[in-house]
């Protein structure tokens, strides 16, 4: 694996870089390797940030799923760019990624829940995602009425839960490197081409 980010050995389509670098972490196994900061503003422009999994990306966007109902869904709702960080310190490397967040579709939503764990599907149920509750005790006490209301699996999808896929108009490939002289490119969409430009570090 290259410890350095050139012009000479990056791919000039970012999602591509990006899945290339995706792929190295995940095969060195490294832990947590799929988690990424997820920043959001409302409409008044204050930021909150908070970890995601990713669940899958493609040429179309970068997809995570939460409770629409939650804090980071209503200020996707007022204000829906959105950026991403991931940082894989084993390896000295950060990607921001910058665009606009959108629902995925019902059927998607519908097709990942179905692949959780049963005891996942249930805590999506549970929990009124980012309001207060009283104690903990009010979830173990719906998270085990729901066990009864579904003793053998076949949870459905809840209405209030989905997919959100960020669509990216800007990447940042940041690689270390010795004496604080790190690696940064630059990738912004101009209409159907990406322009590529070194940062300095």
């Amino acid at each position: 694996m290259e410890k350095t980010l050139t012009e000479t050995n990056l791919i000039s389509d970012p999602v591509e870089q990006f899945s290339r670098w995706y792929s190295e972490v995940k095969n060195l196994q490294i832990e947590m390797y799929d988690a990424m900061t997820l920043a959001t503003a409302d409409e008044a422009g204050i930021p909150s940030a908070r970890m995601v999994l990713l669940k899958g990306f493609d040429e179309n966007g970068f997809v995570f799923y939460t409770n629409y109902t939650s804090v980071k869904a209503r200020e996707i709702e007022t204000n829906p760019r959105a950026c991403l960080v991931f940082y894989w310190k084993e390896v000295d490397r950060q990607v921001r990624i910058l665009g606009k967040a959108e629902k995925v579709s019902r059927k998607e939503s519908e097709e990942y829940f179905q692949t959780r764990p049963y005891e996942s599907q249930l805590g999506a149920w549970a929990s009124q995602q980012s309001t207060i509750i009283p104690d903990r005790s009010l979830l173990e006490k719906r998270f085990e009425e729901l066990k009864q209301k579904h003793p053998g699996g076949n949870v459905p999808l809840p209405d209030f839960w989905g997919g959100y896929r960020v669509i990216p108009d800007a990447f940042e490939f940041w690689q270390g490197r010795p004496s604080r002289l790190h690696d940064r490119i630059r990738y912004t969409k101009k209409g159907k081409i990406w322009e590529i430009v070194r940062l300095a570090p």
